[in-house]
């Protein structure tokens, strides 16, 4: 796909745009980094609107200490009291994420498995 004329002919249009403002932007990220004679960003501008920290204060953290620092033992918050097989919690309602048919599938089955027989469908002779 992507052969026509016009598609060929926008393709090429935007390589111009891109070869025509290279300078430009170069000049303007050179300015947004405001790049000093060693090649390191002067972090003054920066440190108003974010903390700045150092990177090797960082390196020496590892994961596990981390893990210490924020008092997290590594396990998610999960629902327990959601019964495994019907996915329902404790009050008798689905996770939210469960659509409504999905609902009522389950509880179709459920309700088949409790009166021991199921909706047929067809005829009844």
């Amino acid at each position: 796909m992507a052969k026509s004329l016009r598609s060929k002919w926008k393709r090429k249009m935007r390589a111009e745009k891109r070869k025509k403002n290279a300078p430009k932007e170069l000049a303007r990220l050179k300015q947004a980094l405001n790049l000093d004679k060693k090649g390191e960003a002067v972090m003054t501008d920066v440190q108003e609107i974010a903390t700045v920290v150092p990177g090797d204060k960082i390196k020496k953290k590892t994961d596990v200490e981390m893990a210490e620092d924020e008092g997290e033992d590594g396990k998610m918050d999960m629902d327990s009291k959601r019964n495994k097989t019907t996915l329902l919690d404790e009050n008798g309602q689905y996770p939210a994420w469960m659509s409504q048919r999905q609902a009522k599938k389950l509880k179709g089955k459920r309700m088949a498995k409790k009166s021991g027989k199921g909706k047929k469908k067809g005829m009844a002779w």
